[in-house]
C-alpha cells in the first residue's frame, strides 16, 4: 500500500477530485492549508503575519491506493493540476506499513 498526498491550488481540485473518481480512487481526504507554493495572481495570495511569510491557500489532497494504482494516481493528479505555471504543486509517494480497517 502507497500513500499519495499532493499540494495543489484550490481552483484545480475540483477536476483532480472528479478525474480520480471516474478512475476507481474513492477514498479521498481533501484539507485546506496554508502554502508556499507561487501565487496564480494576487488575490490568491495572504500575507500571514503568524508565519512572516507570504502564503496562499492550497489544498493537500490524501489518499491510499495499492503500489500497483500510483502511477495512475499521479498522471491523474499530474494532467489535472495542471495551472500553466512550471510548479504547480507536487505530490509524495510514501510506503505504508500497515493498513487496518476500522470495522463498522
Amino acid at each position: 500500500m502507497k500513500e499519495i498526498k499532493a499540494f495543489i491550488h484550490r481552483n484545480r481540485i475540483t477536476d483532480v477530485i472528479h478525474a480520480l473518481k471516474e478512475g476507481g480512487f474513492r477514498n479521498l481526504s481533501i484539507v485546506d492549508v496554508q502554502g508556499t507554493l507561487k501565487a496564480l495572481d494576487n488575490k490568491e495570495q495572504d500575507y500571514s503575519v503568524k508565519l512572516g511569510s507570504a502564503v496562499i491557500s492550497e489544498i493537500k489532497l490524501e489518499l491510499v491506493c495499492e503500489a500497483e494504482r500510483v502511477d495512475d494516481v499521479v498522471q491523474l493528479i499530474r494532467q489535472h493540476a495542471r495551472t500553466g505555471q512550471p510548479d504547480a504543486g507536487w505530490i509524495y509517494v510514501t510506503d505504508i506499513g500497515r493498513a487496518i480497517q476500522i470495522d463498522g
